[in-house]
């Protein structure tokens, strides 16, 4: 009934009894369905008052996917920033036909002029913002909504690379100063091309690091944290 549009965003559902004859079903398996499309967040059941469909928007997509890639091995992790090499410089390119003078300016604040080793963890959280950012200038809510989706899971590994690698912050403010400027001039094969070497050269350290980084990266970030 979702499908087709019967039943659209924010409708309430039938009475249970009506909506059980409809499909055929007894209200026992009736129910067993709402709430796994509950738990999935297709549905609201508001206590006291009735089951409603949600939104439907992407960030349902969000949910499913931030549980199975948290859920990914050690060894999984090259593999998952290899799809977002893909898709980051779609976004990124898509963003450059269409940003504005406003997030432009956004962007730029996102880059801070100095930055040391010990800020790894505070540059992570501007890296977030600053891909975020891009993504949501695109246009396309569903690619926005899988972008922070293999973003956030990657934080960890991201601050662990800061600290460890000399440089590395400083080389990350200039490839984000480039996709800015990139971004600026509306040429959108050249915002591709500057999200490309960026994200490319996370996926070249991943895959270069030994067995067993991810438990020194959290205990890294957990001192970073207390």
């Amino acid at each position: 009934m979702i499908l087709t549009g019967e039943l659209a965003p924010g409708d309430r559902l039938p009475p249970e009894a009506n909506l059980a004859a409809n499909l055929g079903l007894s209200r026992t398996s009736l129910r067993e369905a709402v709430r796994a499309l509950t738990v999935l967040g297709v549905i609201d059941t508001r206590q006291g008052d009735a089951s409603y469909i949600t939104s439907l928007g992407p960030e349902l997509l969000l949910g499913a996917l931030g549980l199975m890639v948290d859920l990914q091995r050690e060894d999984a992790m090259p593999d998952l920033v290899a799809v977002r090499r893909i898709l980051e410089p779609a976004a990124t390119a898509m963003a450059a036909s269409r940003i504005t003078v406003e997030e432009i300016q956004r962007l730029r604040s996102l880059i801070p002029s100095t930055l040391d080793d010990e800020q790894a963890t505070e540059f992570v959280e501007l890296d977030w913002e600053f891909h975020h950012t891009i993504a949501r200038a695109g246009g396309n809510e569903l690619l926005l909504a899988l972008l922070d989706g293999l973003a956030q899971p990657t934080m960890r590994m991201r601050i662990w690379r800061g600290l460890t690698t000399p440089g590395i912050l400083v080389r990350t403010l200039d490839e984000h100063d480039a996709i800015v400027e990139a971004l600026e001039s509306h040429d959108p094969d050249l915002a591709h091309a500057a999200a490309t070497v960026h994200v490319a050269g996370l996926e070249a350290w991943i895959r270069s690091q030994e067995p067993g980084w991810s438990t020194l990266a959290a205990r890294a970030v957990h001192g970073t944290h207390s």
